[in-house]
């Protein structure tokens, strides 16, 4: 009973923004548009956007616009949400927004390493956010100029400490700046779940992470054995350091495996390749997405009244950008629609 009562109005309230996201048959009709003003004008019309982009002006509007508007909406939904929690459902969504922060610190990152001479990262879709949501500095981080200031401005605060470690290794790149956030945070959430969750919640979340951590690491191991002929100490240092399903000693004989192949071979006697059968190295990334997808939905059906109907409706939200954003790509470009959709499925 305590568990209904606590989440039957956020329940309801998910339902229902839930019922508004873009669903695949609408990005169909948006691939048959021809222009960018043509998919603003066709978004305005839609229950998700109508209100928000009331006064936008779409004859007007250009693709990096409109792909700022779909950003900012990610963070307006989410303070929506928070807004409507209770303090138990807002641990949760406190510990969910870091992925939000590292978005934006990688965003900027990326600026640092690969643009120095171009304009900084825009954040305008992000202020708000980091005002109700976030203790980072956001302006000043985006005011930094090298990645020694960027990561000096984050003194104090729980990013400086993985980002210091990999800065004081010569020749760090920015994959590496960027998997030290990662693993981080994949570490955050599996240590505290048990201190912030209990029952239901904790079995959701602990099922969720738990399979998410597991398809990352296979896909890693994947395409280093695939792609790079990575030693087998170098797959270790960038795996996520926590299994679920996938046993450690199986961790082991993937990354250890001789070739490509035996570590197909070895894959097919694990709890994943058991259980999906049709799983294959060649898309397993695919497989992720799916999976992940059907998890959060099988789980937030079965009981609507726990943590999974809002990691589920946070994860939708995101994807629906995804698409979108693609989408956009796809009818800037003149991409048939056919073409268009395989490839935003595969994305």
């Amino acid at each position: 009973m305590g568990n209904l009562l606590s989440y039957s109005g956020i329940s309801t309230k998910i339902r229902a923004m839930q019922s508004k996201l873009i669903n695949e048959e609408q990005i169909r009709e948006i691939l048959e548009l021809s222009s960018i003003p043509q998919v603003t004008a066709y978004l305005k019309r839609t229950p998700e956007y109508s209100k928000v982009w009331a006064s936008l002006d779409e004859a007007s509007t250009h693709r990096g616009q409109l792909e700022k508007l779909l950003k900012a909406s990610i963070f307006h939904n989410f303070s929506k949400i928070y807004q409507f929690s209770n303090p138990e459902q807002r641990r949760f969504l406190d510990l969910y927004s870091r992925r939000y922060e590292i978005r934006v610190l990688k965003e900027i990152m990326t600026n640092l390493f690969d643009h120095r001479d171009t304009d900084p990262v825009d954040v305008s879709p992000y202020r708000e956010f980091f005002r109700r949501h976030s203790r980072l500095d956001i302006d000043r981080l985006v005011a930094c100029t090298n990645m020694e200031e960027f990561i000096n401005a984050l003194k104090g605060n729980e990013f400086y400490g993985p980002l210091s470690r990999i800065q004081n290794r010569e020749s760090a790149l920015l994959f590496d700046y960027g998997m030290a956030l990662d693993l981080y945070y994949f570490s955050l959430i599996w240590h505290v779940r048990k201190k912030l969750f209990s029952g239901n919640d904790l079995a959701e979340i602990t099922k969720a992470y738990g399979e998410k951590f597991d398809m990352l690491n296979l896909q890693f191991i994947f395409r280093s054995k695939r792609y790079f002929n990575m030693a087998p100490a170098d797959i270790y240092a960038l795996l996520i350091p926590m299994n679920y399903k996938l046993k450690k000693e199986e961790i082991t004989s993937l990354v250890e495996a001789a070739s490509y192949e035996e570590t197909q071979s070895i894959f097919r006697k694990t709890y994943y390749g058991r259980k999906y059968s049709h799983i294959s190295a060649q898309n397993i990334e695919e497989f992720y997405n799916y999976m992940l997808r059907t998890t959060l939905e099988k789980e937030a059906r079965k009981d609507p009244y726990s943590v999974a109907v809002l990691y589920s409706y946070l994860y939708h939200k995101e994807h629906e950008v995804n698409r979108l954003t693609i989408a956009i790509e796809c009818v800037r470009y003149g991409i048939p629609a056919e073409e268009a959709i395989q490839y935003i499925r595969n994305n």
